[in-house]
Formats: structure tokens, C-alpha cells, sequence
């Protein structure tokens, strides 16, 4: 695991992240505190965040992130609607 200061990784940044695609990790560090981990979406932790899930599910091309510059949104709440459930009316249109 390499150890690195923000300013020198600013400086050398492409360095570091071909060192992050080949799969080591990289702590960053602002004067000599460790303030963060860099490492590969391949290595995305359970407790990651929903952003975080949805770029490792990206670049492991399962999905396709919208090509906008609109931020996503995953605040939204889910939609209830009055009536059947849409299970019960999928069984029935295949009737």
C-alpha cells in the first residue's frame, strides 16, 4: 500500500491511478494524516455508498449511468399507486 501527500498526488496523479487500475491502493495523506484510501471499483466495500455501487456496477458493465450532466438523484421515494398489486396484473394479462 502506497502512501502519498495530497499535493505530490495532484502533481502526479496519472501515476497513481495506473497504480489503482493495477490494483493496489493508495492512501492519501494531508501532512502525514491519512485522510482517505484510493483503490479499484473493482474492490467496492459492502457499506458502500449508492454512488459509489452504481460506478463499480458501471465499470463492470452491468449498467449504463444517464450521459447528462444532471447529478443523480437517489433520494426519491417510491410511487405507491391505488388499485392491484402490478404482480397480480402481469398474472393475469398472461392469462
Amino acid at each position: 500500500m502506497q502512501m502519498v501527500g495530497v499535493r505530490e498526488l495532484k502533481d502526479h496523479l496519472t501515476h497513481y491511478l495506473s497504480m489503482i487500475k493495477k490494483g493496489e491502493n493508495v492512501v492519501v495523506t494531508d501532512r502525514g494524516k491519512p485522510i482517505a484510501i484510493l483503490h479499484s471499483l473493482d474492490k467496492t466495500e459492502i457499506t458502500a455508498t449508492p454512488e459509489q455501487k452504481l460506478a463499480s456496477l458501471t465499470k463492470k458493465g452491468i449498467i449504463r449511468l444517464p450521459s447528462g450532466r444532471k447529478k443523480l438523484d437517489l433520494t426519491t421515494k417510491a410511487v405507491t399507486v391505488k388499485g392491484k398489486p402490478l404482480s397480480e396484473i402481469v398474472i393475469e394479462e398472461r392469462r
